[in-house]
């Protein structure tokens, strides 16, 4: 710990750092040498780059290596996305940045079941996102995740961060219009996922009901349901209680289990 304690304090060598990243901008190892310049900039324990493309499936950039994807990252990236925060965040237009997962997730996102069987599982108490615009189309993040160990990010390394941003996402656009082709080739349609959000429980639900209920998913409290689509917090209530009368459901992990089913029955369509 006192090796990276001194590494992040010292500036003598941000120069050199940058240079290394500017020589492998368009190498296909840019995000390995990237991974090793943040570290000079805060701590963190797992580092994930992912793209997000218009009718495309989250992409696995980096980490590439199978012995380095949990089974919880694959879990994410095959299906679980279409529930977690910052793919709604990027999906409303997400202003790029640095962004906390804990100043952008819904009230009540700890208590979903997504929350519970998938994104605990990372064994996280802090995400920090570093968000790039690659094009019209396409946004890339470079998420760093810290564990119990390092607690929260300080601000000291916030601000780090925030200020090695214009030149980081310059970096990684460059990497991205060398290196897109050759991710592209394997991404996967996003269509059943966007079907699942779409149709699940069409036939036994009203659309308004289907809308409270992909919120209600995605750990929006009754609170905060009502003050996005602008009604009362009663009338968010009677509408819950009548989605589990439709359902044959009393809690959110069955909505969530009956979801599930649906969208495997999608993709496997």
């Amino acid at each position: 710990m006192q090796e990276r304690v001194s590494r992040i304090s010292s500036n003598e060598s941000w120069q050199k750092n940058i240079a290394v990243l500017i020589e492998h901008q368009r190498l296909r190892n840019f995000p390995a040498v990237l991974e090793d310049f943040l570290s000079t900039l805060c701590f963190f324990d797992t580092f994930i780059v992912v793209t997000y493309k218009k009718s495309l499936r989250p992409i696995l950039i980096y980490p590439t290596a199978p012995e380095e994807q949990s089974d919880t990252l694959r879990q994410y990236i095959s299906r679980a996305y279409v529930l977690d925060p910052l793919f709604h965040a990027i999906k409303s237009g997400i202003a790029p940045g640095v962004v906390r997962l804990v100043d952008i997730m819904p009230d009540s996102f700890k208590e979903t079941e997504y929350f519970q069987t998938c994104y605990q599982n990372f064994g996280l108490v802090d995400e920090i996102n570093l968000i790039v615009q690659l094009d019209d189309e396409v946004t890339c993040t470079l998420t760093l995740g810290r564990k119990a160990a390092l607690d929260s990010i300080s601000r000291t390394e916030l601000n780090a961060l925030n200020e090695c941003f214009p030149v980081l996402s310059a970096l990684v656009r460059q990497f991205w219009l060398a290196q897109s082709r050759e991710y592209l080739q394997y991404g996967r349609s996003d269509g059943p996922m966007k079907r699942a959000l779409r149709t699940f429980a069409s036939g036994v639900l009203t659309q308004r009901e289907r809308e409270i209920t992909d919120l209600i998913l995605r750990g929006h409290s009754s609170q905060a349901i009502a003050d996005q689509l602008k009604i009362s917090v009663g009338t968010v209530k009677v509408h819950r209680k009548n989605i589990h009368n439709r359902l044959n459901t009393s809690t959110q992990a069955e909505i969530f289990t009956q979801f599930i089913t649906h969208l495997n029955n999608l993709d496997e369509s």
